[in-house]
């Protein structure tokens, strides 16, 4: 009979990353995904029979492309651990940039209560991670697809976090309303770019955004403003080479204050201004 150990490496040779392997072996197991210390004190235990055939077709699965999030069925992100599958896009650790000027950007705690729009929320991520930050704060989250708000919406609940969600895209999911701050995590990969085939698995719907990638964020850039109180923010994530477009569609749209803000690896992946006046 094989053990933990053989597994691993078995797995090594079918080409899985060690970490991918360790945290699928685990899930076979039913332990906690991140439990790797168990794992190596027990590599000599033989791997139950009822375990292998999990475990194989877990492997097969990643082996042909899945994220390993869709087969945990959940992803960290911002210290929660969100539910994730096809529906929503894996949670990246970009978007945590984006988390962090959403809370420096908003009001300050006070006699008000800041209002804060998440546009195309997918499983929830952003929201909820401000909401569990701030939780003074009134939030909202949209999203396009029903299939995604239904996955947000079950994260909320589990996570108990008073978060409102609506249908509808973009600004339109919201008619009439004003917010202290939109944060976006849109669309923004161009049609037909090469690295779509490692996304194979994830929702093509919410990748792509036309020739450019930029169809998505034009949208949101344009309809911003009449839904923002007088000094509000808007903060977009986008790829890694479109920054200064981004900047240049803010300012053409008449935000203030325009800037970018670089990730770990000192690449732009998020812009956003401020709309003129007084709050």
């Amino acid at each position: 009979m094989n053990t933990l150990q053989d597994a691993l490496r078995q797995a090594a040779c079918a080409g899985l990353e060690r970490l991918d392997a360790q945290m699928l072996l685990l899930h076979a197991l039913g332990r906690p995904p991140h439990d790797r210390a168990w794992l190596i004190a027990h590599d000599s235990d033989p791997l139950p029979t009822e375990t292998a055939t999990r475990w194989h077709s877990l492997v097969e699965r990643r082996r042909g492309g899945e994220p390993v999030a869709y087969l945990l069925g959940e992803k960290e992100f911002g210290g929660l651990t969100l539910q994730v599958d096809a529906r929503v896009l894996v949670p990246r650790p970009d978007t945590e940039l984006l988390v962090e000027w959403a809370l420096q950007a908003l009001p300050a705690p006070g006699l008000t209560t800041p209002r804060l729009l998440d546009l195309g929320t997918g499983s929830g991520a952003l929201a909820l991670a401000i909401a569990t930050r701030r939780p003074d704060a009134d939030i909202t989250a949209t999203d396009a697809s029903t299939d995604a708000l239904t996955v947000a919406q079950a994260n909320a609940l589990r996570l108990k976090l008073p978060v409102r969600f609506a249908h509808g895209a973009w600004l339109a999911a919201v008619p009439g309303e004003r917010f202290d701050l939109i944060a976006s995590n849109p669309p923004y990969i161009a049609e037909g770019d090469p690295h779509l085939a490692a996304l194979a698995h994830e929702p093509i719907s919410a990748l792509t955004a036309g020739t450019d990638g930029l169809d998505d964020i034009r949208a949101i850039v344009a309809q911003a403003p009449a839904a923002l109180h007088r000094g509000g923010w808007l903060l977009l994530e986008h790829g890694h080479d479109q920054a200064g477009t981004v900047r240049a569609l803010l300012g053409a749209q008449g935000f203030e204050t325009v800037s970018s803000r670089n990730d770990l690896a000192g690449i732009a992946r998020c812009s956003g201004g401020c709309w003129p006046g007084a709050r």
